[in-house]
């Protein structure tokens, strides 16, 4: 079988079977990875060690950061280090000041701080209740804040690590030079998520444009539990060094290294090691177990039980998409995309970045989750890269943003997060689909621009 008809017939077995059949990611990825391989021609037993390679490296690359990320988004949520963020920034900028127009850009702050470690469905779960009891007190703002709330944690989950999505699609894409580039991607992705969250603030006044209406009331039970807490008004810095220190940690590393020679060799070899990904989400975490007003092993083993538990599924379908993509490399396209690539423009200095991202809004569209769009993408770019003219790293990190930007694209009633979004925010389907659906797409489609645009400034970087 002709190896570009098997790619294609491969995308649309995945969107197919595990949107429309439900069938469990892991499997169809681990499935379609050996049916592939044979219809390739490639002997079986061939075909089983290519996959054991690709679980393997990914798994290596990204598991210990997703379990990580995942156990210091618990922590933080089990002391209340959100909500202490979040009433910080709503005394200093929003409504306890006398600023009540000045909310929803307090929200919005929030969403995109409290989502750089924390998982966007976890982080809307854990504010919802703060920003509903919000919009109660206001007597307006309900949908406007709730958009403001879901759109800045979502452009900051789709591209910015330690995300599982961005984070695998990273150690994907840089086989030999992956944590180095996850300090780099980081960087790029925080830049890429402003104007995304930006067209979600727009957006957000657009709809919600005159609305005075109250928000819709919480059972007496749920809203006791959902109320923010005040906690007096010091600055939460504990809870704000848990939030940043890792991700300053990470992202210093890379900027250390721009001219190694000028820095210290005992101040660089510092670096190096707490920069390292894993090691500064471990700090992460250190920080935020002194958040605990009595640290108590069982309620400590509770919480990071549950985070492993959280991220066994994620880890699964990381690694399924990592043997899959290791049998797409060994399939034979490099000729045929070689020539195509050329074509429409895959030369040096002018990288083809629409193919990425549309593969992405398509994988994105069609099955719901952000994280299996990018990995399935960065599985099936990977063998293309030299056809598709990315020759450094800062290619690939254009790549990756533009994965990452067609990851958002378009989050409707296949996506988790959107059934998130409107039980806990309280907002009916036909207004999702109208508000919250068109917007997912105007940001995806903002940070591709935005990311075209940069492409354009740096060729040749």
């Amino acid at each position: 079988m002709p190896p570009l008809l098997l790619l294609t017939l491969a995308i649309l077995a995945i969107i197919l079977l595990s949107s429309w059949y439900k069938l469990n990611t892991f499997v169809v990825l681990l499935g379609l990875a050996v049916l592939v391989g044979l219809l390739a021609g490639i002997p079986g037993e061939t075909v089983l060690t290519h996959i054991r390679t690709g679980f393997g490296h990914t798994l290596e690359k990204v598991g210990l950061l997703i379990v990580l990320g995942t156990m210091l988004g618990s922590l933080l949520d089990r002391t209340h280090a959100t909500t202490d963020l979040a009433n910080f920034i709503l005394r200093t900028v929003g409504e306890s000041a006398g600023r009540a127009d000045r909310t929803p850009l307090a929200v919005t702050l929030i969403g995109f701080l409290i989502g750089l470690p924390i998982f966007c469905d976890s982080g809307f779960i854990v504010l919802s209740g703060l920003v509903l009891t919000l919009a109660q007190r206001l007597g307006r703002y309900h949908l406007r804040l709730m958009l403001n709330l879901a759109g800045s944690l979502y452009a900051v989950h789709c591209l910015v690590p330690p995300h599982p999505g961005i984070t695998a699609a990273v150690g994907i894409l840089n086989p030999d030079s992956g944590q180095d580039s996850l300090g780099q991607m980081m960087l790029l992705g925080t830049l890429l998520a402003v104007p995304g969250t930006l067209v979600s603030y727009l957006w957000a006044r657009y709809v919600d444009r005159g609305d005075q209406t109250t928000a819709p009331r919480l059972p007496v039970d749920q809203a006791n539990e959902s109320a923010p807490q005040q906690r007096g008004a010091s600055v939460p810095v504990g809870a704000f060094c848990a939030v940043l220190v890792p991700i300053a940690l990470i992202a210093a590393k890379p900027l250390f290294l721009l001219a190694p020679d000028r820095v210290p060799p005992l101040l660089l070899t510092l670096i190096r090691f707490v920069g390292d990904p894993v090691m500064a989400l471990a700090i992460g975490m250190l920080i935020a177990l002194t958040l605990f007003r009595r640290i108590d092993k069982a309620t400590v083993n509770a919480v990071l039980d549950d985070a492993i538990h959280k991220a066994g599924p994620v880890l699964a379908i990381v690694a399924g998409g990592g043997a899959f993509g290791e049998i797409i490399k060994h399939i034979g396209l490099e000729s045929t995309i070689t020539n195509w690539a050329t074509a429409t423009g895959g030369t040096a200095g002018h990288i083809p970045l629409w193919l990425p991202f549309l593969l992405a809004l398509v994988f994105k569209t069609a099955q719901g989750s952000s994280t299996v769009a990018i990995m399935s993408v960065s599985a099936i770019v990977l063998p293309l890269l030299p056809a598709l003219g990315v020759q450094t790293d800062f290619d690939r990190l254009l790549v990756l943003g533009a994965m990452g930007a067609g990851s958002m694209s378009v989050s409707h009633a296949n996506d988790a997060y959107f059934w998130v979004v409107s039980r806990f925010g309280q907002i009916d389907t036909p207004t999702m689909v109208r508000s919250y659906s068109l917007m997912t797409l105007l940001m995806g489609l903002a940070t591709f621009a935005t990311l075209w645009l940069i492409s354009l400034f740096t060729a040749g970087l």
